[in-house]
């Protein structure tokens, strides 16, 4: 089952008051989910007091471009990997100062998969430095919207665990 636009309203409302509490900022490094994260993260009013920005690199080029991240890297590991998603963190922190960075890449289908990685197969990272930054990866059912849906809600609630924890 999909998330709902209020399981996504919910989690980003939880996230945000969590970033207002810290005074701490966040900014968005999206590939298949093109901005929707950023997107839900700006509905609420007042968002500019812990949105930072976001930066949707959905190719390989703007993610070298805006965030720095190693042509070996996609070479080597592909643009729906781990190398990648912490080198997306680590660019939107050094890009933007940010206090914490999510970054998200994966295949939302309903082409693009393979057998290493099918349609669903999305990584994530999250961070406050290159040093602490966790990285997961998740595979999701549905059609392309269902795991695009299901992957902002994993990105939100994955932040807010991270900033629980520090």
């Amino acid at each position: 089952m999909p998330a709902s636009d209020r399981e996504l309203e919910h989690a980003s409302d939880q996230l945000a008051d969590q970033l207002m509490e810290a005074g701490n900022t966040i900014v968005t490094a999206e590939s298949c989910t093109g901005g929707w994260i950023a997107k839900v993260l700006t509905d609420r009013a007042g968002s500019s007091a812990y949105v930072v920005g976001g930066l949707v690199t959905y190719s390989n080029a703007a993610k070298q471009r805006l965030l720095g991240v190693a042509g070996a890297s996609l070479d080597n590991h592909g643009a729906v990997s781990e190398p990648v998603v912490r080198e997306m963190v680590a660019g939107a922190l050094a890009t933007t100062g940010a206090g914490v960075a999510v970054a998200v890449s994966g295949v939302a289908g309903p082409g693009g998969g393979s057998d290493e990685k099918p349609v669903g197969t999305v990584w994530f990272a999250w961070g406050s430095s290159p040093e602490n930054t966790e990285a997961i990866v998740q595979h999701f059912t549905g059609n392309r919207d269902q795991v695009r849906r299901k992957s902002v809600l994993f990105a939100l609630q994955g932040v807010s665990g991270f900033l629980k924890k520090a």
